[in-house]
């Protein structure tokens, strides 16, 4: 315990101060919430472009931003195990820099995806206004939505009855547009995306080092693990798995601009194992 103590107060400067950032940015967040008039996700959470919400400055302050306590450990525990070993070897500034380089270009690649994703939706929301039918709209809620809700299934079944009744049609058009107001107002919060940068840097400096799982508890070097990571958030991603609030494309930005930064230090960089 004294060791694990002692551990916390000798933390390099950089890491130290993110992890009192995030952890007082979440205990604001709990405290204030919306008691004050406004919200705090609103306001600092990444939202899309397209949003009402949308401020350029959230592509920095979502970085401070978490979930709840367990979503804050997770991060602020990877950033202490790895984050303090690179801060070491690379010095405050440079991994200050990394930090905020590969959190933004998380948020940027979460951005574009994003872009390209409401594009799609309003695409064939467009095609869906023009000739509104209940198979159509299932199979743009199956498209873009995910699971379709049990609701939304009645309202399809009534309409199916008839299906040239004039008001199902503008209520059908009308919720398909919800739903895409609804989508992109959805907030990205968390450091993860830098994490992940944090998390390629190690496996890239310290290739061969062993790290020991938990699920299973069984050592894996380093390199095999960022290597499987990136791969299942890229599955991950590429299948849009609804539902599990989690931005896999943030994730892989996080490691894909480390790896470019990284390589563009490597000449001044000396190799680690």
């Amino acid at each position: 315990m004294s060791q694990f103590r002692s551990s916390l107060l000798n933390l390099p400067p950089v890491v130290k101060n993110l992890i009192i950032i995030n952890v007082l940015v979440l205990l604001a967040t709990m405290v204030i919430g919306d008691r004050f008039g406004f919200s705090m996700d609103n306001l600092f959470a990444l939202h899309q472009p397209a949003s009402e919400y949308f401020r350029p400055h959230q592509f920095i302050t979502h970085m401070f931003m978490h979930g709840g306590i367990g979503h804050l450990f997770f991060n602020m525990f990877a950033l202490f195990m790895f984050g303090r070993v690179l801060e070491e070897v690379w010095g405050p500034k440079r991994f200050l820099l990394y930090y905020m380089i590969t959190g933004l270009g998380a948020a940027a690649l979460h951005t574009f995806v994003g872009w390209l994703d409401y594009s799609s939706m309003k695409d064939a929301a467009n095609a869906f206004a023009n000739t509104p039918s209940p198979d159509l709209m299932l199979q743009f809620i199956r498209d873009h939505m995910g699971p379709v809700k049990p609701w939304v299934t009645d309202f399809v079944n009534n309409w199916a009855e008839n299906p040239s009744n004039a008001f199902d049609r503008q209520k059908a058009i009308a919720m398909v547009n919800q739903m895409i107001t609804e989508n992109i107002n959805v907030p990205t919060i968390g450091a993860s995306g830098a994490v992940f940068g944090i998390l390629l840097a190690f496996g890239m400096l310290f290739p061969n080092t062993e790290l020991m799982l938990l699920f299973p508890p069984i050592p894996i070097k380093a390199k095999y693990f960022v290597i499987g990571y990136g791969a299942i958030e890229l599955f991950m991603g590429v299948q849009q798995q609804s539902g599990d609030n989690i931005a896999h494309f943030a994730h892989l930005g996080g490691m894909l601009f480390g790896f470019i930064l990284i390589k563009y230090w490597q000449k001044n960089s000396n190799r680690f194992y």
